[in-house]
């Protein structure tokens, strides 16, 4: 078979197994596309795509334990052609800045229509980016313009921004080890490690911080 009709090899990571079997079938049923692996957790996924080395790989941004965000930055470091095209529930400018920052090739609503999915598949896979101009353009602007708060997370690794979110809704260092499924010894050194880092000593002034920030899942931006 030569490379002009080779088909685009896809993996799919979604913890929804119905999810993962209706994109599997959409794309089985295209001539042009097939579907290499499959993974539900972003452990699955850091093990299996380097194993089957796609050409696309399908994320759904949310997973139980950790974020599609993470998995795309982690496996474009060993894979630098791979195209990653993010899957969500919902549009969401921070989820949007850290995937175009982890080098995703696109972003897509899981309201998109089948053959909608399809297109986007063959465009990343050719070197196209889906991105909206006016997203990325936005999301320049925060680089080349970041704020003191900005300037302070951006020291913070994607678990320790996510620790410093729960820190922001209340939760103690059990609670954020049951979330994240941590010993809570490790949550305490994380929590060290990141007031270190914001130069800050005790947890009430990152949560005071965190919130200024606009941190935290539950918190709206004014």
């Amino acid at each position: 078979m030569d490379d002009a009709t080779q088909p685009i090899q896809v993996f799919l990571l979604d913890d929804h197994e119905i999810v993962r079997r209706g994109v599997r079938e959409l794309l089985e049923a295209e001539p042009d596309l097939q579907v290499v692996g499959e993974a539900s957790t972003a452990e699955e996924a850091l093990a299996r795509i380097p194993a089957v080395r796609p050409d696309v790989a399908v994320l759904d941004v949310r997973l139980p334990d950790g974020s599609g965000v993470e998995v795309c930055r982690e496996v474009r470091s060993q894979i630098p052609g791979l195209a990653c095209l993010m899957l969500t529930s919902f549009s969401d400018d921070d989820a949007l800045f850290e995937a175009i920052m982890a080098g995703a090739a696109g972003y897509v609503l899981k309201q998109i229509r089948g053959n909608d999915l399809v297109t986007a598949i063959r465009r990343v896979a050719r070197g196209e980016s889906l991105l909206d101009p006016t997203i990325t353009t936005k999301v320049l602007h925060r680089l080349r313009n970041p704020s003191e708060e900005d300037e302070r997370l951006a020291k913070l690794t994607p678990q320790e921004r996510r620790i410093l979110d729960l820190i922001a809704e209340g939760a103690t260092n059990r609670q954020i080890g049951a979330e994240l499924h941590l010993a809570e010894k490790t949550v305490k050194n994380y929590v060290s490690n990141m007031l270190m880092k914001l130069g800050m000593s005790r947890r009430t002034e990152a949560a005071v911080f965190a919130v200024k920030a606009g941190v935290g899942r539950n918190q709206h931006h004014s």
